[in-house]
């Protein structure tokens, strides 16, 4: 077994304007009761093999004290996050540096997927074992998928090789770090770690997940979650 540790970042500082809420979307209230946040951090948090949290929250944040994981033994820091989703992280990242090794895991989660199955993270923690960089949950493209131009289908992209990015993306934490880094001064578009890693010419296992860890973007994303989690809880 590995002696590495791993540690959680959450950048939850989004606003989610597509949801139309009055809250951001990390602070809506799922049918349990718990914020999708704390629904979240519910899951990731009892899982032992990790050791410490960061979450990372906008500067105007007055709801994160309320939540029933402000105090726990596990959060390290709750940072302020940045203009992009990777300023977040690599904000997390540098309040994790006292804690951390370079060679230690990092797994960065979205705040939005409420529905990530702890047997799912548990799996990417064991498969990445012995890897060198790290790797993401993700799903198989089944859908056919059309490139268009102005709404119009203009050839069918071969899907076999095609994979749904999801959260947690786990890393060793000096390499991460690294890579977010030299994308941020190199000026690149990261949509998530994944993409600052293939920046260094480095690859990613990549792990197959559960298709109900969705992320939380519309509407009716929210039934859905609860949905999820209900069937969750009666299995």
């Amino acid at each position: 077994m590995s002696t590495d540790h791993c540690y959680l970042v959450v950048p939850a500082s989004g606003v989610g304007t597509r949801m139309q809420a009055t809250v951001s979307k990390q602070y809506l209230q799922l049918d349990n009761g718990l914020s999708v946040l704390d629904q979240s951090l519910s899951t990731l948090l009892n899982i032992e093999k990790i050791k410490g949290c960061v979450v990372a929250i906008s500067k105007q944040d007055t709801l994160f004290e309320s939540s029933k994981y402000c105090h726990h033994p596990k959060l390290l820091s709750v940072v302020t996050g940045g203009k992009e989703r990777y300023h977040s992280v690599i904000n997390a990242l540098n309040a994790l540096k006292p804690f951390v090794q370079d060679n230690d895991w990092v797994l960065v989660h979205d705040a939005a997927r409420p529905c990530i199955k702890a047997d799912d993270v548990e799996n990417l923690i064991q498969q990445l074992e012995g890897q060198e960089i790290g790797g993401l949950l993700a799903t198989k493209v089944v859908d056919t998928i059309k490139k268009a131009s102005h709404q119009k289908a203009e050839s069918t992209v071969d899907r076999s090789n095609l994979w749904q990015a999801q959260t947690p993306q786990m890393y060793r934490f000096g390499l991460l770090l690294k890579a977010l880094n030299s994308a941020h001064s190199d000026g690149v578009n990261i949509t998530d770690e994944a993409s600052a890693i293939e920046h260094m010419g480095w690859n990613s296992l990549l792990v197959e997940s559960s298709k109900t860890n969705l992320k939380i973007t519309n509407p009716e994303d929210l039934a859905l979650a609860n949905f999820y989690l209900t069937q969750t809880q009666i299995s």
